[in-house]
């Protein structure tokens, strides 16, 4: 016993040197914010920075990396690079940069492909000092409204609406509000949330700190006494809420917003919920003029040491000397290979992107690969219906907030018949929609497109139901995709104009839907998934937790972005924080943190004065 002791004993001082180690140069090391410059909104202007097409002749000499994939998991990774004197090329398949930050337009509508919210991005907080830093403070943030969400559930003849407030103390008193009697569950449902996101310091630490180590942990029964992350992360979502409350109303307020991970509530782990719950305590924010400005101020700080971002690049395959040593990429011009080399290649193209579509066979056989690939699986296909209205927000009745709309409140049953039906049935009701307005969220936006509005919807799709039109032209898949796609347009054009009754069909002027096959296609997700790998209980067991991780079993080759760390904006950006603390062996999560605390302290001098 005093052997296990003393070694359990040497592994926390261990894991305490993996949370605040650190030995090489700092990107968070001073506050690099910049006085605001004039904002740019002429998208000829902007195409400058993010539509710069792929030609050998502008690929950098000397290379320290290359990046597979330009959404923020690839660009935000490029920047701490950058920051430390890092010469970084980043490529881009699509013709434009910003992966899911990337926007588009059609008929003078200008639409946000996957930024529709963003938590946590108070003043002085460490991920709002994440991206101060890494766009040198030239990003906005506007607040949403307070409500931020509103849950409604039932038909139209039975429709009940529950807003979500932000704050520690306001969300569970309101909720209080609507469910008198229930008291004692909002508050253990809040008491279970804050301490199993609290937990979620481990998860990082498995990931940076040696296997061996990590692998020690979570045998010894460590993770699990140190974390109530990792206790909480095998008990489903609905085993905990239907423990806490037999009322089926609340149950669904409580785990409503699933779709943001895109598991039913039965298959979500509790742990992955609790983070998506404290994530918007404080609140939710857009970004002001847009998500390409993200990538449009992340992009010149990339450039500033040397290093650019090229589109039109596909990376057909990474190529390796004769130790089986990452040495660069080849990416495809028409039907040429031109070859890239460098040091080190970092993919943000997703796991099974890179390892089976870019390493060669035999690699792609190692034993360590096969053994990552056989932990993870894909995630549920997006739906996207994006909207273009003649007629302001307030002509519309749309607000800085976002609606998440059921056909009922028994989520599980609702999404299991939904995506075991045929495509037909479908297509004729869909169960879940979230419906925001970009226009409405942007300060910019009547400046920049005056008597116009825009709606984003989004639910889920299986592959399978469009898989047979994938190889077909993007712009004509012919007259039946067409008309599936159409019936589930109007399908949740029914929902929207019951619950927003200022939207009718003369006020639209642009409509169309991107399918999982969409996805593929322009952000290159396999089976056409919003989120990457599957975020199932399975993904959030230590031993997953620990496997993936910035290192991959091929020297010089790391991965970085959501299937790092976790999905979405935030989960993204953290797996370009985690991947960065490998390569440049420190921990950059505490290091945003101890800057964000940093210039707190001085601001509060400064205002104290």
């Amino acid at each position: 016993m005093l052997i296990l002791f003393i070694v359990c004993v040497f592994s926390v001082l261990l894991i305490l040197k993996y949370v605040f180690g650190g030995s090489e140069p700092n990107p968070f090391g001073k506050d690099c914010r910049e006085p605001l410059k004039e904002k740019v909104y002429d998208k000829k202007e902007k195409n400058k920075v993010l539509k710069q097409g792929f030609l050998a002749g502008k690929v950098p000499d000397n290379l320290d990396a290359v990046i597979i994939g330009s959404g923020v998991g690839g660009l935000g990774l490029a920047v701490l690079l950058a920051k430390v004197g890092k010469k970084v090329l980043v490529l881009e398949q699509h013709d434009r940069a910003g992966g899911c930050c990337h926007t588009f337009t059609e008929k003078g509508f200008e639409f946000d492909v996957g930024i529709h919210y963003v938590g946590e991005l108070s003043e002085h907080t460490p991920l709002r000092c994440m991206l101060d830093q890494m766009t040198n403070g030239q990003l906005e943030w506007e607040p949403l409204e307070d409500a931020y969400d509103h849950v409604i559930l039932g038909p139209p003849e039975n429709r009940r609406s529950y807003p979500i407030y932000s704050g520690s103390a306001r969300f569970p008193a309101e909720l209080k509000r609507r469910f008198p009697g229930e008291e004692n569950a909002i508050d253990e449902f809040m008491r279970l949330v804050k301490k199993t996101e609290f937990g979620a310091w481990l998860l990082a630490v498995l990931k940076l700190c040696p296997l061996p180590l990590a692998k020690f942990v979570i045998h010894t029964g460590l993770a699990k006494h140190l974390s109530f992350f990792f206790k909480m992360a095998p008990r489903s979502l609905t085993e905990v809420v239907n423990g806490l409350t037999e009322n089926k109303e609340l149950r669904a307020v409580f785990t409503y917003i699933f779709g943001t991970y895109g598991k039913r509530p039965k298959d979500a782990s509790f742990a992955m919920h609790s983070i998506l719950i404290t994530h918007y305590l404080s609140g939710a924010w857009y970004p002001k003029g847009g998500s390409s400005e993200i990538a449009y101020h992340m992009i010149p700080i990339i450039e500033k040491a040397g290093g650019a971002v090229l589109v039109r690049a596909p990376v057909n395959r990474i190529l390796f000397n004769n130790k089986n040593e990452t040495c660069g990429v080849s990416v495809l011009k028409g039907q040429e290979e031109v070859h890239v080399h460098a040091p080190m290649v970092i993919s943000n193209a997703g796991i099974f992107n890179t390892y089976e579509k870019l390493l060669p066979k035999e690699l792609r056989a190692m034993p360590d690969v096969q053994k990552q690939l056989s932990m993870v699986k894909h995630g549920e296909g997006g739906l996207s219906i994006f909207v273009g209205l003649n007629g302001t927000k307030e002509e519309l009745g749309l607000k800085a907030k976002n609606y998440w709309i059921f056909a009922e409140n028994n989520f599980d049953e609702l999404m299991d018949k939904y995506m075991n039906e045929g495509r037909e049935e479908a297509s004729k009701k869909i169960p879940l929609l979230f419906v925001g307005s970009p226009s409405a969220k942007d300060p910019s936006w009547e400046e920049r497109s005056p008597g116009k509005s825009t709606l984003s919807l989004v639910s889920f799709a299986k592959y399978s139901w469009f898989e047979e039109w994938k190889d077909g032209k993007v712009t004509n898949r012919g007259d039946d995709y067409k008309e599936l796609k159409q019936a589930f347009i109007d399908s949740a054009l029914n929902v929207v104009m019951d619950v927003f009754p200022k939207i009718t069909r003369d006020k639209i002027e642009y409509i169309d839907a991107g399918t999982p096959i969409t996805n593929t296609h322009y952000i290159g997700a396999p089976e056409g998934e919003f989120y990457g790998v599957d975020h199932g209980m399975s993904r959030f067991s230590p031993e997953v937790s620990a496997a993936i991780r910035p290192q991959t079993p091929l020297k010089n080759l790391y991965l970085t972005g959501q299937d790092v760390f976790l999905c979405g904006f935030t989960g993204a950006l953290l797996g370009a924080i985690t991947c960065g603390s490998v390569i440049l062996n420190r921990n950059l999560h505490v290091d945003s943190f101890l800057l964000a605390m940093k210039t707190k302290y001085i601001n509060k001098k400064l205002k104290d004065k």
